[in-house]
């Protein structure tokens, strides 16, 4: 079985959906894929006081009129507003119209976002056309336990607003994730600038279960698709088997 997935790797318009909708869907004209992978809060940037800016369901519909016209899945994450509170919530919306949903587990403290946003507890595998996605974003990567391999998914999609600053740190735990839990790993972050002067230098990529980059494409901006093959992926984990001596746990949420 082999999927077709696109990393779209921009810059961000601040806090223009509309723009951002739009350039995205340029960008994606005549481009053909299974999945379609945006970064951490597409459609604004980094917002840690979403009240004027959080979505309310416009985005999300927007991301399901995309999916229906390319036919495939669209994913990535949005301010959103849900009951009175603010997540960082990773849609994966389908073009039969079904959306399923991750929302951020550990929020960025250092940066303030966890001062205005509600973190999630539960952890999402969406199967799409026989292959198993986990549903991850951003900082996230830090933290190994929450992505750990339990024989349930077999591509990990971490959408990111990573900046420069830590780049080789974003660099380095995409590759050990794929590693460690024998997956493929879907990065995808942005480039330019936010307001306030931090800068982002992309590096998304698409790293197989050897820790070894499909596609990296550094700073560039543009749109990526690399083809994966689960009956690989699956030989693979068959022949080296590291799981089998893994240490069993529990996690307290």
């Amino acid at each position: 079985m082999r999927q077709r997935i696109a990393i779209v790797q921009r810059d961000i318009a601040w806090c223009d959906a509309k723009a951002n909708c739009q350039a995205i869907e340029a960008m994606l004209e005549g481009i053909d894929a299974d999945v379609v992978v945006l970064a951490e809060m597409f459609q604004t940037g980094f917002v840690v006081r979403p009240d004027a800016v959080a979505d309310s369901g416009e985005t999300l519909e927007w991301m399901l009129q995309l999916s229906r016209r390319k036919s495939a899945a669209v994913v990535g994450s949005v301010a959103a507003s849900v009951d009175g509170t603010y997540r960082n919530r990773m849609y994966f919306v389908m073009p039969d119209g079904r959306v399923e949903y991750y929302d951020k587990r550990h929020l960025f403290s250092v940066g303030g976002e966890a001062d205005s946003y509600t973190a999630g507890t539960e952890r999402k595998v969406v199967c799409w056309r026989g292959v198993r996605y986990l549903l991850e974003v951003c900082y996230d990567l830090r933290f190994p336990v929450w992505s750990r391999q339990r024989g349930d998914y077999d591509v990990a999609i971490y959408s990111a607003l990573w900046p420069k600053p830590r780049r080789e740190v974003w660099r380095t735990l995409l590759r050990a994730r794929a590693i460690e839990n024998q997956a493929y790993v879907v990065g995808v972050n942005r480039i330019g600038a936010e307001p306030s002067g931090l800068e982002y230098v992309g590096d998304s990529a698409i790293i197989d279960a050897r820790g070894v980059a499909m596609v990296d494409m550094a700073s560039a901006e543009g749109v990526e698709v690399v083809e994966i093959d689960i009956e690989a992926l699956n030989t693979f984990r068959k022949r080296f088997n590291v799981g089998v001596d893994a240490d069993d746990f529990v996690l307290n949420k």
